[in-house]
């Protein structure tokens, strides 16, 4: 009698440590821009399923460097689609997984105390008092890219860019324009909208037309040992609710474009 209790402890234990029998986690690496609206999405998620989501945020560019190098993640959520389609390109990735999930838009920010009218657009960056600009890095940061690109649009590239202050991934952009490291910031809608900054700083929206679209991707990777959970938080994402979360931190979505 005590051998079969003693077994069918055993059993139970080992049941906990098998896949079916613990608490699945998912490792995502995520663009910055879209910290705060993952960070809902994550807890919904885990809510709804159990699993959990482990999420690291940064730059595209060198997220797109590690995975090529082995970096052990599940999905990876990039501000350029291009990163995604060359790890598909390259055999990287899941086929069939490619999904292009949001356009980011960038903006001018700055803190509510700032005397700074931003009514004139990017040609505020004239202003002699400005000092620093933050922007993020365009070496490996879509923003970055195409903030650069709409300040060359606007004929303020060249005047300007001794004034950078630049922040390793958008997120550090908008941490350096928030703290008074810089005097403005050109950064993600999505960032200025994110309830930990909503009330601190006032922000306009540059025009679309000024800068290339900041076609945003997902795909799961080849490399995954928990394709299936993956897979499950990308359709996850794809429902009405998650859909209307980006929507609410500023992101076009395809189906917006479509309309």
């Amino acid at each position: 009698m005590k051998f079969c209790i003693i077994c069918a402890v055993l059993i139970a234990i080992i049941a906990l440590w098998t896949p079916c029998g613990i608490a699945q986690q998912i490792n995502v690496a995520a663009a910055s821009d879209l910290q705060s609206a993952f960070q809902d999405a994550s807890n919904r998620f885990q809510k709804g399923t159990g699993k959990s989501v482990k999420l690291t945020f940064g730059s595209s560019g060198n997220f797109f460097a590690q995975i090529q190098n082995g970096a052990p993640f599940d999905l990876f959520f990039s501000a350029d689609i291009d990163y995604p389609k060359k790890l598909e390109a390259a055999g990287l990735a899941e086929p069939g997984t490619l999904y292009p999930y949001a356009t980011g838009k960038i903006v001018l920010w700055v803190v509510n105390e700032s005397r700074l009218d931003l009514g004139s657009g990017l040609k505020i960056l004239l202003n002699p008092s400005i000092k620093r600009i933050a922007i993020a890095n365009p070496a490996h940061a879509p923003y970055g890219r195409a903030a650069v690109a709409a300040m060359k649009h606007e004929n303020v590239y060249e005047q300007v860019a001794a004034k950078f202050v630049l922040g390793e991934n958008i997120s550090q952009a908008m941490q350096f324009a928030a703290s008074g490291n810089a005097d403005i910031g050109i950064v993600a809608l999505s960032l200025a909208l994110a309830p930990a900054l909503k009330g601190k700083g006032r922000y306009v929206e540059i025009p679309t037309e000024t800068y290339p679209p900041i076609e945003q991707a997902a795909v799961v990777l080849k490399s995954s040992t928990n394709k299936e959970t993956a897979r499950q938080f990308l359709d996850f994402l794809k429902t009405p609710a998650m859909l209307e979360l980006l929507r609410s931190y500023g992101f076009a979505l395809p189906s917006d474009q479509q309309k």
